[in-house]
C-alpha cells in the first residue's frame, strides 16, 4: 500500500454528539433517536430515516440549515475522535504512507476536521468535492488525491454500501472496520466478508497489516479470527447516506425484522 484513505463518521469520529444534537433539536429523548437509528441500520436503511419517523416529510438538509441559523449547528472537537485515531494515523505516516481523510460531510465539517490538525496529508469532505458516497465520482476523486494506483490505495470505512462496496467497484483495496452501528451490525454478513480485503476491529490493527518494519506491504486476505465483541455506540452534520430502496420505516419502528431467519442483504446497491 502507498495511500490509506479514511472515512470519517464512525471510522474516525464518533456520532454520539451528532445524534444527541438532533434529539435535542427535535425535543425527544436521546435514547429514542438512538433506537430508531438502530432500527434503520438493521433494515439496511438510510439512518436519517430515523429522523423522518419522528418528523414525517422532514427535509433533513433544510433542518440542518435551520439548526445552524439558530446557533445549534455542527460542532466537533478532540473528544469526538475515537482514541486510536491520532496515534494510528501518526504511526502510518512513519511507515511512509500517504494519509487522506475523505468522507461524507458538509464544508463546515471539513473545516472542523482540519481544525483538529490530524496527522494527515489531506482532509476533505463530500460537499467540498461536490460528490458524495456511494457515487463513483466520489471514489474517482479519492483516486485523484491518492497519488497512487488503485490497487495501492486502501479505503477504510464502516459502512458496507457507502464505503466497502463502491471502493472495491472502483478498483481500490478496502478494509471494513467493525465500529459504529453499521460496522457492527453488518460485519459478519457474507457479502461483507467476501468483499473486504481485510476486516478489523480497531484502527490499531492497521500498522501491523501494512508492515510494521516500515516497508510498504500488500494487504493480506481477511483473517479467520473471531469477530470483536460488539460495543454499540450511537462527522459532519450529514450522516452517511444510502439509496432508499425500501418502504418508509413504520411509525413504531423497532428492532430487526422477526422473519430475518435467513441472512438479510447488507444495505445499499448490488455488489455486482
Amino acid at each position: 500500500m502507498k495511500t490509506i484513505v479514511f472515512d470519517t463518521g464512525e471510522t474516525l469520529v464518533r456520532d454520539d454528539r451528532h445524534w444527541a444534537s438532533w434529539a435535542d433539536w427535535l425535543g425527544v429523548p436521546r435514547h429514542t433517536v438512538s433506537a430508531l437509528v438502530g432500527a434503520a441500520v438493521a433494515q439496511g436503511r438510510d439512518c436519517t430515516d430515523a429522523l423522518r419517523v419522528l418528523r414525517p416529510g422532514m427535509d433533513v438538509g433544510e433542518a440542518g440549515h435551520a439548526r445552524a441559523a439558530a446557533g445549534r449547528g455542527e460542532y466537533l472537537d478532540e473528544t469526538d475522535l475515537y482514541p486510536d485515531v491520532r496515534p494510528v494515523l501518526a504511526e502510518l505516516r512513519t511507515l511512509g504512507l500517504r494519509i487522506v481523510v475523505a468522507g461524507d460531510g458538509t464544508a463546515r465539517a471539513g473545516e472542523l476536521l482540519r481544525a483538529l490538525d490530524l496527522p494527515a496529508d489531506l482532509v476533505v469532505t463530500s460537499q467540498e468535492w461536490g460528490a458524495a458516497k456511494p457515487d463513483w465520482e466520489f471514489f474517482a476523486r479519492v483516486l485523484e488525491v491518492s497519488g497512487a494506483e488503485p490497487e495501492a490505495t486502501l479505503y477504510v470505512g464502516d459502512h458496507p454500501a457507502n464505503d466497502l462496496f463502491p471502493a472495491k467497484s472502483s478498483g481500490l483495496r478496502a478494509a471494513h472496520i467493525r465500529r459504529g452501528p453499521y460496522g457492527h451490525w453488518w460485519a459478519d454478513h457474507p457479502d461483507v466478508v467476501e468483499a473486504a480485503d481485510w476486516r478489523v476491529g480497531a484502527l490499531t490493527e492497521l500498522p501491523a497489516l501494512l508492515g510494521g518494519t516500515g516497508r510498504r506491504k500488500a494487504l493480506a486476505a481477511p483473517s479467520a479470527r473471531p469477530a470483536p465483541a460488539v460495543e454499540s455506540t450511537p462527522p459532519g452534520e450529514e450522516p452517511d447516506r444510502l439509496p432508499a430502496e425500501t418502504a418508509d420505516l413504520p411509525e413504531e419502528a423497532a428492532g430487526p425484522p422477526e422473519e430475518a431467519a435467513e441472512e438479510p442483504a447488507p444495505p445499499g446497491p448490488s455488489r455486482a
